[in-house]
């Protein structure tokens, strides 16, 4: 799964992808600091099955911290977007095509308004931070419609004289953005095409690439710099866009640092942290941290990991599953315990999960072993959040 972190320039995206990976990253108080994007993973947090089962995990692809599964995802930090970056401008459309295999997005808001549209630096609360969300949902959704319009004509008139329905010709035309046929049913269903393709106007197609976009690239809203926010700035963001966390990148960052120098005890989605006894701290830094502590308090945290995890279970309703291939130990082919921890769609089938092992595993499916009841399941079977799944499959 990757995650997409957009935004106009200036806002903290290097430095929210950098407190979520700890990847280092060029940060830098000027518009388009970063050209090529960034890659890394950040971990969302799920509880692991092996204190249910009473067995001592050895994780492969991710971790387990005290009995919670720590699941990697893949960040990707692009340069910041400009106003009509889709047709070009800030070299916006090869940062918009970086975005294209990302199954969600976070948009790193500067709710505090303290940079204009471009990203310069300007008065605190000076600048309205809804603009920033309109303008990137416009952005996003005019880059779709200019994919569907290049060389759209002929496929139209093919279309009309073929009968083809409306789904199969934009799936072709947006297959290279990890947008589904089920998707754009779904934005059919709220904006209907004129049945004959060549009447499909900008307007229109403008319209069906918003709701495209909802459903194909859901976008969260990370109101950064929120200790800094005037008041009413936070409240005004949330009310136009549907998922939303108050941010402070900076300070999840410093203290990440500060936790790895030895200086606190910190574990990342806590609402705080504590100074280590006999760490030596100096002035500055204690007044530092205590500024920190107590925006942490007021809004319950830095907001990082949230982020994240709003991200991958609230937007895009992912659970966790564990395949193995011993039932009774819960082990993989080398006798690990518990050694993979899948993220899947809500509503994924024993079936799905084998072939996301592997395409022979789903072609040669068989059966399914629920290894906690050790009751056998079919191929559509659907998959529970803590699943533990054994494939059989012809060999």
């Amino acid at each position: 799964m990757q995650i997409g972190i957009v935004g106009k320039p200036n806002v903290g995206k290097s430095t929210f992808f950098g407190a979520a990976t700890m990847a280092p990253v060029e940060i830098a108080n000027y518009p388009f600091t970063t050209i090529e994007p960034n890659k890394g993973v950040a971990y969302v947090r799920t509880p692991c099955p092996c204190r249910e089962l009473g067995v001592t995990c050895t994780p492969h692809n991710s971790l387990c911290v005290d009995g919670t599964r720590m699941v990697p995802v893949e960040l990707l930090d692009v340069a910041g977007l400009v106003p009509d970056a889709w047709e070009g401008k800030g070299l916006g459309n090869k940062f918009l095509d970086d975005l294209r295999q990302a199954d969600a997005l976070i948009n790193v808001v500067d709710v505090s308004g303290s940079t204009d549209i471009e990203g310069n630096p300007v008065d605190v609360g000076s600048h309205d931070p809804t603009e920033d969300i309109l303008f990137l949902r416009r952005e996003i959704e005019c880059w779709m419609r200019e994919i569907i319009k290049n060389g759209f004509s002929k496929i139209a008139r093919q279309a009309r004289m073929q009968g083809s329905k409306p789904e199969v010709i934009l799936a072709e035309r947006l297959q290279g953005l990890k947008v589904t046929e089920a998707q754009i049913k779904e934005a059919l269903r709220v904006v209907p095409l004129p049945e004959d393709p060549t009447k499909w106007d900008d307007d229109i197609l403008l319209q069906l690439c918003a709701e495209i976009r909802k459903q194909s690239k859901p976008m969260i809203a990370a109101m950064n710099k929120a200790d800094i926010a005037p008041e009413g700035n936070i409240e005004k963001v949330e009310a136009i866009n549907d998922v939303c966390v108050a941010t402070m990148a900076e300070t999840e960052l410093a203290l990440k640092k500060a936790a790895a120098a030895g200086l606190i005890d910190y574990t990342p989605g806590d609402e705080t942290f504590t100074i280590k006894e006999g760490a030596k701290v100096n002035d500055g830094q204690r007044k530092a941290l205590e500024y920190m502590a107590e925006k942490m308090k007021a809004n319950g945290g830095t907001g990082i990991q949230r982020c994240i995890e709003e991200a991958a279970f609230k937007m895009l309703d992912l659970i966790t599953v564990y395949p193995v291939e011993d039932e009774n130990k819960f082990t993989d082919h080398f006798g690990r315990v518990l050694p993979d921890a899948f993220l899947v769609p809500r509503g994924s089938t024993a079936r799905d999960l084998a072939y996301r092992i592997h395409t022979d595993l789903g072609e040669k499916f068989i059966r399914a072993v629920n290894a906690k009841t050790k009751r056998t399941v079919g191929a559509d079977y659907e998959l529970q959040d803590g699943d533990v799944i054994r494939i059989v499959a012809n060999k």
